[in-house]
């Protein structure tokens, strides 16, 4: 994959890749304790670096859900969006809303020749649903 993208094998490299696959939707500092599990000398900076080579490559994605810091995942090539949960924070891949990219018509496209479209859905997950009708309701005894 990397030599497909004109990218140097480094072992950080292949170490962010991986960590980015096994947990997507993570935060630089967790692909970062992920990274020094299987190399505990790599540096942030080292990471950052892979993380923004992999990004410009197209081999992970950054997304940023306002509120909240970037996040990475390795499913890219496709135009898929994001459900957030406004409780817990945690995120989840939906897949395109219609058909292939972009995904939405925009209703004046101002003459830009749009490919992508970034949809962001927001809720509460399953897990929070439940914990919020366990909570005992106000002025309830």
């Amino acid at each position: 994959m990397l030599r497909d993208a004109a990218l140097r094998v480094t072992r950080p490299r292949i170490a962010v890749l991986g960590a980015v696959s096994r947990h997507p939707h993570s935060d630089t500092d967790s692909v970062i304790r992920a990274v020094r599990a299987e190399l505990p000398e790599v540096s942030h900076q080292t990471v950052y670096d892979s993380l923004n080579a992999l990004t410009a490559a197209g081999l992970v994605r950054r997304i940023q859900p306002s509120g909240s810091v970037a996040r990475y995942e390795s499913r890219v090539g496709d135009n898929h969006h994001h459900i957030v949960c406004r409780s817990c924070g945690v995120i989840a891949d939906v897949d395109c809303a219609v058909g292939e990219a972009p995904c939405l018509t925009a209703a004046d496209d101002l003459g830009f020749a749009i490919d992508e479209a970034e949809v962001i859905y927001w809720g509460l997950c399953p897990e929070c649903i439940t914990l919020q009708h366990l909570q005992p309701q106000a002025g309830s005894k």
